[in-house]
């Protein structure tokens, strides 16, 4: 995940930003995985909200007083400052309930919950871990993980458009910034993934995803 120096004169001038702003404000690493899918929910909910880029080109770290991991993502609403991911993504549905992102019967919550917690810790937790510079550089056994999970998952989408069923879910916005990142990851997935890749472009289709991308996320796929 992204840091950013402490002592550095930009994050004094970020800090006081956000001591001034009323506003919602989302700071994000420019090529984050985890800070690209709470991208993705702000804008399928249409929340107002400032995303500041914090990168430093490399050993960087977060201000203490949001985030005592020095991590990003980090979300600050006034008063309140929230910085693991699947707790910013779920205050989020809940605050912003339309549309709802995740399920609303108890059992198919606890199973996204579980999807989403298995996507985080064995895929985008060791992606984001990789840091900010491209092309990102996985070791041989995360990029194995990767491109043979999603060949396991592939039959899922052969008769759903999204990956719990016929309605776009918190789990999707976990899978569309992983998927963008195969050509950064050096994956290339055969044919007989087909279905998932198909599954991709319908998550790229969306409008939230096309504004979600950093400068540096679109010039993954520039060529």
């Amino acid at each position: 995940m992204s840091r950013i120096d402490r002592d550095d004169p930009a994050v004094n001038d970020l800090n006081n930003l956000l001591n001034r702003r009323p506003a919602m404000t989302l700071l994000s690493g420019p090529v984050c995985v985890l800070s690209h899918c709470v991208r993705i929910v702000l804008l399928e909910k249409d929340v107002e909200c400032s995303v500041e880029f914090v990168s430093g080109g490399g050993d960087l770290s977060l201000l203490a007083e949001h985030n005592p991991y020095s991590e990003t993502p980090t979300l600050v609403d006034r008063d309140i400052s929230l910085y693991d991911t699947s707790v910013i993504m779920e205050y989020l549905d809940e605050r912003f309930p339309h549309p709802p992102l995740m399920p609303v019967d108890p059992i198919t919550r606890a199973k996204t919950r579980l999807m989403i917690s298995r996507l985080s810790r064995d895929w985008l937790g060791p992606v984001s871990a990789l840091g900010d510079s491209l092309p990102l550089k996985p070791p041989a056994a995360l990029k194995k993980s990767i491109h043979d999970g999603l060949i396991a998952l592939s039959p899922l989408f052969r008769d759903q458009p999204y990956f719990l069923g016929l309605e776009y879910t918190l789990v999707d916005t976990f899978m569309a910034p992983l998927l963008w990142r195969l050509p950064a990851l050096g994956i290339q997935l055969p044919k007989q993934a087909s279905p998932i890749v198909e599954y991709g472009g319908r998550l790229f289709a969306r409008p939230a995803f096309r504004d979600s991308l950093s400068e540096p996320e679109r010039e993954m796929r520039s060529s």
